[in-house]
């Protein structure tokens, strides 16, 4: 099978994250981690979601500055540009062109039962069409790129599913192999992070632990996480646990295997617990830490590494567009 005039075909992942503010833990290991080990196995292409992150957001300043924090992130996180196509998603415009021709094969019920767009308005988001449409955007930054495989959450496996639906529709209607069929990938162990408050970790819920910053309002954080009231001498319950969902993240087997088994024995408090997730987690993010302030320290090599993927990413883009609207009868 090939993909742009016959060539070999690569496997193509892709993953976007939105600038909504400082990036978690539950982000990290959702999106970011996967993205990285999967450079190794394939094409990556990476963008950053601006576009998307308008639909709840109005502050232009604060989003140009999320955009540029969330590149850092990124790039401190270990994805390496030279085996990847990172970009702002808003370098592309012609995403916006594939979003308009899937919004003309996709059923109003197929929106109609995303949840996510019920759960922000629930939440207080001022619901507008962009939010509603959000899937269909989504569809077509996956299409766009001829992905094979997307490394999401579990929050936003449905809309992966709607990318499936709207593939399926298109190629159905103008002909197989119009768009690639995406396929979503989802590691179990970390397809829901927990937050502070034992719920999905979450900025909209204020229970995240963000992947840099301060170390002692870091530390103060962890020492927030609700447990219950057990007393110091007795066992302590492991399931359901907060502590031991976000230590396991972060623990070597014998360090976890330890902790459960004080948590059986009793005799040790819930603050000793917590400072040993605070220790592992600071340690885990120690050589990232290092990493971003040398790139914090050169916007110039940030700002180069967005502008290359960019023109990368569109020259990709214009010959899957090419190929979309010749099959629609645009051309």
């Amino acid at each position: 099978m090939g993909r742009g005039g016959g060539h070999v075909l690569v496997m193509r992942i892709l993953t976007g994250l939105q600038p909504s503010g400082k990036p978690h833990v539950g982000n990290y290991f959702g999106a970011m981690k996967p993205a990285v080990e999967l450079q190794a196995e394939g094409e990556g292409f990476y963008f950053i979601a601006d576009y998307h992150a308008m639909t709840s957001g109005r502050d232009a300043a604060a989003l140009r500055e999320n955009v540029r924090e969330l590149a850092i992130d990124f790039l401190a996180c270990g994805l390496n540009p030279d085996r990847s196509v990172f970009f702002r998603q808003s370098a592309v415009p012609e995403v916006n062109e594939l979003a308009w021709i899937l919004s003309t094969v996709c059923p109003m019920p197929l929106l109609n039962k995303c949840h996510s767009y019920k759960d922000k308005v629930s939440q207080g988001i001022s619901p507008n069409h962009a939010l509603f449409a959000y899937p269909v955007l989504m569809a077509a930054d996956i299409l766009l790129y001829d992905s094979n495989k997307v490394p999401v959450g579990k929050d936003q496996k449905q809309h992966l599913e709607v990318t499936r639906s709207l593939a399926t529709k298109l190629n159905e209607t103008y002909g197989e192999g119009t768009v690639v069929m995406p396929e979503a990938i989802i590691r179990e162990e970390t397809e829901l992070v927990i937050g502070l408050d034992g719920r999905k970790m979450s900025k909209s819920y204020d229970n995240a632990l963000p992947l840099f910053g301060d170390e002692k309002k870091l530390r103060k954080l962890v020492m927030k996480i609700v447990t219950d009231s057990t007393p110091v001498e007795d066992p302590k319950p492991t399931e359901n646990s907060a502590v031991i969902a976000l230590y396991k993240l972060f623990a070597s087997e014998s360090d976890l295997a330890k902790m459960i088994a004080d948590h059986q024995s009793g005799g040790i408090g819930y603050g000793d617990f917590k400072k040993r997730l605070a220790d592992a987690y600071w340690d885990h993010f120690t050589p990232m830490r290092a990493r971003r302030d040398e790139l914090a320290a050169d916007l110039g090599y940030v700002d180069e590494v967005l502008q290359k993927g960019a023109d990368r990413a569109r020259d990709e883009a214009a010959k899957t567009l090419s190929r979309i609207r010749k099959a629609v009868g645009l051309i």
